[in-house]
């Protein structure tokens, strides 16, 4: 009997919990098919941000108002707005053209951290066709006389209002650095997510002593990156009515495999596909299913969640007791 490795995310049926995350790979149309081929479920495609949208809108606020005292026909020219990557509206494009292409479901990305801007882009882009929508709400507090609590409010706003106003599915890409992160999911939850993306990996720059200031510098995620969402999800599964989706760290099928043990839906896959190709996909999935053939699992859905804290045979593994232990257990080599 085969292996059934298929998945359940957003609503949607996948045949796999193998799916690309948002990053530029899929910038590309010809790349989103590359990824399909190789076996990814569904694709998450670059994200649209905030400040994007916002900058479209002023600049070509700025230039039309600029027009009209020279000549009428001016109100018809809309002159190309410099930017790297792809503008708000031709992401949009590419949404359509992305369903157009493929088979698989294709999910699309809002990146921002202000009510602004957000519930207009959800509904074109739902307009245009996106199967479900990812919210990435990313944000680094720096304002000193602003609470946690207002922090907080903001983001579960963000997903209340974007609720209100499209019926797609919502998945929530959140940091895990709220002062009680299993409220915060709660609060997600309750305000219309019905997925949760567990983690956000935040921007960290970096200083550049030859040229003397500061760079941008991204950096692949590693295996140990992992822990963070395994424990969250493991924590979280069964006890909120939503669907998880693990994110960095995810570089095997191993990794994987850890992460629907503990309660994951899917497991979103990008580092690993900039540092192995698009090649490393089928490679994920077979490790996959050798691991549940010797093992006799039948399929992804009897393994998920049989980890989980409810689950665990040792639901302390997941809490203080455990860290008291591990602080006494030498580091692995």
């Amino acid at each position: 009997m085969p292996i059934d490795i298929s998945a359940e995310y957003l609503g949607l049926k996948l045949r796999s919990p193998l799916v690309p995350s948002a990053s530029t790979l899929a910038d590309d149309l010809d790349m989103l098919k590359k990824l399909e081929d190789a076996g990814a479920s569904a694709v998450v495609l670059h994200s649209m941000f905030e400040e994007q949208i916002r900058r479209d809108r002023d600049e070509l606020f700025e230039r039309t108002e600029q027009g009209t005292e020279s000549f009428a026909e001016a109100l018809t020219y809309f002159p190309e707005i410099a930017d790297g990557g792809l503008k708000p509206d031709e992401r949009l494009e590419q949404i359509g053209k992305a369903k157009k292409a493929l088979k698989i479901p294709v999910i699309a990305s809002l990146n921002g951290s202000s009510l602004g801007g957000w519930t207009d882009y959800a509904q074109k882009i739902e307009q245009a066709g996106a199967d479900a929508l990812e919210l990435n709400i990313y944000t680094i507090p720096t304002d000193l006389d602003e609470p946690g609590t207002k922090v907080e409010n903001t983001a579960v706003e963000i997903v209340r209002a974007v609720r209100k106003v499209v019926k797609i599915p919502l998945g929530v890409k959140c940091s895990p650095f709220y002062s009680n992160m299993a409220n915060m999911a709660k609060r997600f939850v309750d305000a219309g997510a019905n997925g949760l993306v567990l983690f956000n990996r935040f921007y960290q720059p970096d200083v550049d002593l030859e040229n003397v200031g500061i760079r941008p510098k991204v950096l692949w995620s590693t295996p140990q990156a992992a822990r963070l969402p395994l424990t969250w999800i493991g924590i979280l599964y069964g006890r909120l009515k939503v669907d998880f989706a693990a994110t960095s760290g995810v570089h095997t099928g191993r990794d994987a495999l850890k992460m629907l043990m503990v309660g994951a839906n899917v497991t979103m896959i990008a580092s690993a596909l900039y540092r192995h190709g698009i090649k490393h996909l089928p490679v994920m999935e077979r490790e996959i299913v050798e691991w549940m053939e010797k093992n006799e699992y039948e399929s992804v859905h009897q393994l998920r969640g049989s980890l989980s804290q409810i689950n665990c045979p040792d639901p302390s593994a997941f809490e203080r007791a455990h860290y008291m232990r591990a602080l006494q257990t030498p580091p692995a080599a």
